[in-house]
């Protein structure tokens, strides 16, 4: 039975209850070995709604999510925008301090979690326990709603450790109707009626978001509670998957596997790989666009703010080996340290808008956007156009890291290690990682003993496990002059030429 394509009559939760109506006992979601159907979905989703309701929380409010990868996951997010409020996922793994002051900056009215003990900072906390007996059935004391018909104000709030070592919040501003946001799902290629693999956690931007699209296209969506190369293809291979999301770290992961794993798994049902989050390496692609076929492969730059995006399939890419793709949404300028407009071939800083009179499409919470007039704002990358339009990435001016798709800064790790009272100061730098991309390394400047286990656990208290710098130098001089800066660039550069590497 064909879904209908999202009208704009329908916010995102009601076009995922019409799935339940229309094809009630189809999968919807799958992960880790537990499979709801849609009428499944959409009835969980409006128990928790009813929970949520009661704990409070009401139209426009923000709903924190801190869950790993599930069905119950998504029957969070579903139940935020099925009273008109805004979901805000974040890594379960997330110490409690970051947790609580993400809380407190949506000034979230619920947060669900399966923690025991979580501080809500504010939040009612509801656990999947209050939220579902073993047989599924609701324990509100209120009957279920049916959906809101006024979508949420914003239909997405992420979080992000922001370059100032404080966490910030990136609010999509369109609302919660299924069409305002289902155009960026077909620049993505996601089918109708078919089969998605995501297996990166819902808590990050991209995964959310192909989830999202995913299933107002009435997909299928097949989740994985942690990335496993193996798994991954076996996956795929079991729910003949047609379109799939991966991070260069994953595709590293998969190729390593060796070509008889690789080989001996059908993967004749997947369409389109799309690859996002942090530049792959030429080879890799290279290899993957061999195997699996150049039109199959599919590779996107954007920011969560979602300013501008470029798109490139892969018989593109051969023929501009490197390139991120031309511009298909929004707009994208080079300009110089001045601001001025650089020509094709010249590197220098990435200017995106939507448009001169478009409406910017997110908003920050806890952070200021880099802007220079008329809808013009940069996320701190370098790159050049070619004669043809393809953008092509430089390295990062900002100090940003990635570490397999994630975005890490430096000044949030350096803030917990200077809590120690050892440290008399520190700087982080990234550093190649063949599997990673990028891993954060951490030079101290000690005022007293300490050794790196007792530094890592004490930094481990207080950021997540993927931010934990994988490496820790001594230093006897100062990092950091007068006025307190400190040149990354230059010690990471320093690092790179040393003949030991150290």
């Amino acid at each position: 039975m064909s879904s209908q394509v999202p009208t704009s009559s329908r916010t995102i939760a009601e076009q995922i209850a019409s799935y339940a109506e229309t094809k009630p006992n189809q999968p919807a979601v799958t992960c880790a070995g537990e499979t709801a159907s849609w009428a499944e979905l959409s009835a969980g989703a409006a128990q928790m709604a009813a929970h949520f309701l009661e704990a409070g929380a009401v139209h426009g409010d923000y709903v924190t999510i801190a869950l790993p990868n599930s069905v119950a996951f998504v029957q969070a997010a579903l139940a935020a925008w099925w009273i008109g409020a805004t979901p805000v996922p974040i890594s379960s793994k997330l110490p409690a301090a970051e947790r609580t002051a993400i809380i407190a900056l949506a000034e979230s009215a619920v947060l669900v979690t399966d923690l025991e003990d979580a501080a809500g900072g504010g939040a009612a906390v509801l656990s999947l326990t209050d939220l579902r007996s073993d047989s599924g059935r609701s324990r509100a004391r209120q009957p279920a709603p049916a959906p809101d018909p006024v979508p949420s104000p914003a239909w997405k709030a992420v979080g992000s450790g922001g370059s100032t070592g404080r966490p910030k919040l990136i609010v999509g501003v369109q609302d919660a109707a299924a069409e305002a946001i289902t155009p960026i799902a077909e620049l993505l290629r996601v089918p109708v009626d078919s089969t998605l693999l995501v297996p990166g956690p819902l808590s990050h931007n991209a995964p959310f978001i192909a989830t999202t699209f995913g299933l107002l296209r009435g997909n299928h969506v097949v989740l994985m509670p942690r990335f496993d190369a193996s798994e991954c293809l076996a996956l795929a291979e079991l729910h003949r998957v047609r379109w799939m999301y991966q991070v260069p770290t994953m595709m590293l992961r998969i190729w390593r596997l060796g070509e008889a794993e690789r080989t001996g798994r059908d993967l004749s049902s997947v369409e389109t790989v799309f690859h996002m989050a942090a530049p792959c390496p030429p080879w890799l692609k290279q290899e993957w666009i061999g195997w699996l076929g150049a039109e199959t492969l599919m590779e996107l730059y954007a920011g969560t703010e979602m300013q501008g995006m470029t798109v490139v399939r892969g018989d593109d890419w051969l023929t501009h080996p490197g390139t991120v793709g031309q511009v298909q949404l929004g707009e994208m300028e080079i300009r110089d340290e001045d601001g001025k407009p650089l020509p094709p071939g010249e590197i220098g800083e990435i200017w995106m808008r939507r448009g001169a009179d478009e409406p910017i499409p997110y908003r920050y919470l806890g952070a200021t956007a880099r802007s220079a007039g008329e809808n013009w704002e940069s996320l701190g990358d370098n790159g050049h156009f070619d004669a043809d339009g393809y953008l092509f990435l430089a390295d990062r001016s900002a100090d940003m890291i990635i570490v397999g798709g994630s975005n890490v800064y430096p000044a949030e790790i350096e803030a917990a290690l200077d809590e120690h009272p050892a440290v008399r100061s520190s700087c982080v730098i990234g550093l190649p990682n063949e599997d990673l991309g990028n891993v954060p390394h951490a030079l101290v400047d000690l005022l007293g003993e300490a050794s790196d286990d007792e530094l890592l656990a004490w930094v481990r208290q207080r950021i997540a496990p993927y931010k934990v710098p994988k490496s820790i130098e001594r230093v006897d001089q100062p990092l950091r002059d007068d006025a307190g800066k400190v040149r990354r660039s230059q010690l990471r550069a320093a690092r790179l030429t040393a003949p030991s590497g150290g």
